[in-house]
């Protein structure tokens, strides 16, 4: 039978080592020699910050003696959550997630332990510990799996805001699974969730997907816009408050289901969804943070009503979306690339000559390549990334039409890295046919660059899914 060291030896063999008695171990480590005693006899146990005291002053690396603290304080002990949660959180904080799914592992099999971890993932999610409170999670779910519970519903939703990244196939992936629980949250959550769940379709051009999250918004958020303004409780508060003002998750639909629209060409019912959403004398409300949304609405209706026209062929209204896009550019505004995004379309589509626009916003638009996009809220995360490949693509299609090659390689090679650092398998072929039709008139610098590119896009792909090389 094989001997599991303990943490009592290795500190009674150090001490002998170094020739240390109890009384000048605890003034080294900053522990009661009382308590130091007790730990060398195996009469006392020990937290995990006089864990970290004693590795300290023994001279080793923090978390040293994690993994035998399981052996010897977890698994061979009844489970003890005032031990194991400073333990969770400490490893935590040092990033051991090894240790972390050991632990969890270890006494995962009894539900009692399902409401605690919950609870220690939530205050790491609080904490920017994503990672960590990812396992959690994870590890809760997969318990209560057959339990149907909102704390089940809540453990996936918190695993889909933390899957949801650059990778578009992911991202796929963990909207779909959390769909089905999406409504299993409470009526609040629901809401919030529904309009992550819409974004993340957004940003993966799923549009199906899109307009039904959206009319599920919408008909859950009239109701408890209704609620609360009904008379009976008229002077009581929702319990639970949305990350937004309530009377944002009735229009944001009509939004959404604009930009659905969009993609489907039928510009005309766009506008309609976007008169719906700028009339909002409705909203009762009359607070600062109301206000300012409404501002919001408004004049994204505006801007999305230059497009919509714009795209139907009335070239007309070109110079005033120009405007109202010059009257945006010093509010740091992230809509900005969608805003030039549609004038490429336009110009694309109708073969305009869009130079001198170019030309007047040309530091934002070469500011956009040094783009970082880190943000907790989906929409940012998701839609606005996406939108910038796009962009390089709408530009490269543009100036390499107009025998610009330099240039329209430039934000092409952009374009691709882009759409495949995001995964998305669209923008990426657009940019492989674009380059194909064109690359006659690539020099060989470039030619190189996209080459060099391609291979390492494929030796990546070898390596994360480990296809051997076979050669005939």
């Amino acid at each position: 039978m094989k001997h599991t060291p303990t943490i009592r030896a290795e500190l009674d063999r150090y001490l002998k080592q170094e020739g240390l008695s109890i009384a000048q171990f605890g003034n080294l480590s900053g522990i009661n020699r009382g308590i130091v005693s007790g730990i060398v006899t195996g009469n006392k146990s020990m937290s995990v910050n006089q864990l970290d005291l004693i590795t300290e002053a023994m001279g080793l690396p923090e978390g040293y003696f994690y993994d035998l603290f399981i052996e010897n304080y977890i698994i061979d002990t009844p489970p003890n959550m005032r031990r194991i949660g400073p333990f969770l959180y400490r490893c935590a904080e040092l990033d051991k997630l090894g240790v972390i799914r050991r632990v969890v592992g270890t006494i995962m099999d009894n539900l009692l332990y399902s409401p605690k971890l919950f609870d220690i993932a939530e205050e790491l999610l609080a904490q920017g510990r994503h990672n960590a409170a990812l396992l959690l999670y994870e590890s809760v779910a997969e318990v209560e799996k057959y339990q149907h519970s909102e704390r089940l519903a809540i453990c996936q939703y918190r695993i889909f805001t933390i899957q949801v990244g650059d990778d578009q196939s992911r991202n796929l992936s963990a909207a779909t699974i959390f769909e089905d629980y999406a409504e299993r949250l409470d009526e609040i959550d629901q809401l919030d969730a529904l309009k992550d769940l819409a974004n993340v379709y957004r940003s993966l051009l799923q549009w199906d997907k899109v307009y039904d999250a959206a009319t599920k918004l919408r008909e859950k958020a009239k109701i408890q816009y209704s609620l609360n303004h009904n008379e009976k409780r008229k002077h009581r508060e929702l319990e639970k408050k949305t990350r937004g003002p309530l009377f944002g998750y009735v229009v944001y639909p009509d939004l959404l289901c604009s930009g659905v629209c969009e993609a489907q060409g039928d510009y005309q019912q766009a506008l309609q969804y976007t008169y719906a959403y700028a009339n909002l004398d409705w909203v009762i409300e009359t607070d600062e943070d109301t206000r300012h949304w409404i501002g919001l609405f408004q004049h994204w209706a505006e801007g999305n009503t230059y497009v919509y026209k714009l795209l139907s062929g009335d070239i007309s209204v070109l110079n005033d979306y120009v405007e109202y896009i010059a009257a945006s550019t010093n509010k740091a505004d992230k809509e900005m690339v969608t805003k030039l995004l549609n004038v490429m379309f336009a110009a694309n589509r109708y073969q305009l000559d869009v130079n001198e626009i170019l030309k007047r916003f040309e530091t934002v638009i070469d500011s956009f390549v040094q783009q970082e996009h880190p943000s907790s809220d989906i929409y940012t995360k998701q839609v606005i990334p996406e939108q910038f490949a796009r962009f390089g693509y709408e530009l490269a299609y543009y100036y390499l039409y107009r025998g610009m090659h330099r240039v329209g390689f430039k934000h092409l090679i952009y374009a691709m890295e882009s759409s495949n650092t995001l995964n998305s398998v669209t923008c990426f072929k657009n940019c492989l046919g674009l380059f194909a039709h064109f690359r006659a008139y690539a020099i060989p610098e470039t030619q190189a660059e996209f080459y060099n590119f391609i291979e390492k896009v494929w030796l990546d792909n070898v390596e994360k899914n480990g296809t051997a090389d076979r050669r005939g």
